[in-house]
């Protein structure tokens, strides 16, 4: 009798930008992968590659409500990450976040599985401290527009550690820096893809505060490499951990590269800044060079051009 040794993965959110590219990862190892979403802001499209495979299935399913299943790791991504649509609904947010945490947690306790938790950059707010170290407990504003997402992000938090430490779970946490690349939804709100669709266009692109504020990005083949690291890396070290790019850009600077990367004829327009919309973001990564011999090898340029291939491909 031969014994089934090919690891039964889940990813929640797996329909989603930063979803897909984990499931085309894992499916690629030859894993047997569970892909779970309610495409609220997933996308059938993302995965459509993969429904072929033997060793991928898609299940419609939404995390607010429990779900049974047998597998040895779970990757928790289930929740809408961008501004517009986490501000959409900002209830189903929190619960996204919160009984998304609780039910899947309970999963794993229940079938002893591994869980990664994709925690955010978003849970130390608008941060008084740069650049942004994991003992860094953050600046929130628990009443604000972007709450619904930062509060719910630190609740799933500390639910992993207390099912960690009450019920002996195996748990991972990375906190995600603004990731980018191809699958990005066109309408999410997000600056980079905000940039490049407007651009494409020649449509004025729209830089909201000053254009001083700074972001770091990531690109997502970097981002899940430092996933699957953490998922696969040793049990002493469970997080919180920062996954990003530490290299920081003004939003001004970005949109100057987008623009000469299309050659653009788009003007910048400037408008009001949005409530708690952090001034500066950029991740501390010594912890992931030193626990995971993790840092991104993608620059900016690269990257875009990239994400700008496949807006291109996506709008013709």
């Amino acid at each position: 009798m031969t014994l089934h040794t090919t690891k039964r993965i889940l990813i929640t959110g797996g329909a989603g930008f930063l979803g897909s590219h984990l499931c085309d990862r894992l499916v690629a190892e030859g894993s047997e992968v569970l892909c779970l979403d309610n495409f609220f802001t997933g996308t059938r499209e993302n995965i459509s590659h993969l429904l072929g495979r033997s060793n991928f299935e898609l299940i419609r399913h939404d995390l607010v409500e429990p779900i049974l299943l047998e597998v040895d790791e779970i990757y928790n991504l289930a929740c809408p990450a961008s501004p517009v649509h986490y501000q959409f609904n900002p209830v189903k947010t929190v619960k996204t976040s919160v009984m998304g945490a609780i039910h899947m947690l309970g999963l794993a306790k229940r079938v002893n599985a591994r869980i990664l938790q994709a925690s955010t950059s978003e849970v130390y707010g608008d941060p008084e401290i740069h650049p942004q170290k994991e003992a860094y407990w953050g600046n929130v504003n628990c009443i604000g527009l972007r709450s619904c997402y930062d509060e719910g992000k630190r609740c799933a938090e500390t639910l992993f550690f207390d099912y960690h430490r009450q019920n002996g779970v195996n748990i991972r946490v990375a906190r995600i820096f603004n990731t980018y690349g191809p699958r990005m939804h066109p309408n999410d709100g997000r600056v980079v893809s905000n940039f490049i669709v407007q651009a494409l266009a020649n449509r004025d692109i729209t830089i909201y505060g000053d254009g001083t504020q700074t972001r770091s990005f990531c690109y997502v083949s970097d981002l899940v490499d430092g996933l699957t690291l953490l998922m696969n890396g040793s049990d002493d070290f469970i997080g919180p951990v920062n996954l990003g790019n530490p290299d920081e850009f003004t939003i001004l600077e970005l949109a100057g590269k987008v623009i000469d990367l299309i050659g653009s004829k788009s003007k910048i327009l400037f408008k009001p800044l949005p409530a708690d919309d952090p001034k500066q973001r950029q991740p501390a990564i010594d912890l992931a060079r030193e626990k995971l011999d993790w840092q991104p090898v993608v620059h900016l340029g690269e990257g875009l051009k990239k994400t700008i291939d496949y807006f291109e491909q996506m709008m013709s």
